[in-house]
């Protein structure tokens, strides 16, 4: 495992503006290879997940996480969450996860409406450690909430937010279509004109 960041093919992001290298060669493949992600190299990334910033320190993510080699069923039971399309492509990835975000904050109970945000930040710094060490997590809103919190013992008060696929990018060719044409196609965005305002709503930067 090096700490380079890795561009199968090169998937670096075409930024309109410089930007980090990190964060210019994240991205979000489908195809990964058969090779085990050590268990040193998943303390590091949920380290970097540790330091997101959070409302009031909250630190509201968890990180359900299970390995197709050593936690088979786990593994099973978390692919079976996805969705019918993200289940084709997820069953070879070495490691699946459910971030999960505590609705509450821990010293008074009162409801935490940036838990979400909070567990998207630290899922943000997970990826882009993923990227340095030439990892890549593809993150999916498709799953179902309810058979993940059934599946995983996942408790009242904690929401699943997103299920993440993590291993070393592989061959498109791996991949049936539409997913081949897909992990191959132009990286795009929105022009930052489009949701970067000055001011006042609608004012464009």
């Amino acid at each position: 495992m090096t700490d380079a960041p890795a561009a199968p093919s090169d998937r670096t992001a075409p930024a309109a503006y410089p930007i980090a290298p990190l964060i210019a060669s994240r991205w979000s493949p489908r195809s990964f290879l058969d090779r085990e992600v050590p268990e040193e190299a998943l303390k590091r990334l949920l380290e970097a997940a540790r330091w997101a910033p959070s409302c009031y320190n909250a630190q509201p993510w968890h990180y359900v996480i299970a390995r197709r080699h050593r936690e088979p069923e786990a593994f099973a039971a978390l692919l079976d969450c996805l969705s019918t399309g993200n289940r084709s492509w997820c069953a070879l990835a070495p490691v699946l996860m459910i971030a999960v975000a505590r609705t509450d904050f821990p010293q008074n109970g009162s409801p935490n409406r940036h838990a979400w945000y909070d567990t998207g930040a630290a899922s943000a710094l997970l990826a882009l450690q993923a990227a340095a060490m030439g990892l890549q997590a593809h993150q999916m809103a498709g799953f179902d909430p309810g058979k993940a919190r059934e599946a995983l013992a996942i408790p009242e008060g904690y929401d699943p937010v997103t299920a993440i696929a993590l291993g070393q990018p592989g061959s498109p060719d791996a991949l049936a279509e539409p997913y081949r044409t897909r992990e191959t196609s132009p990286r795009i965005r929105r022009p930052i004109e489009e949701f970067g305002f000055l001011g006042r709503w609608g004012e464009v930067f």
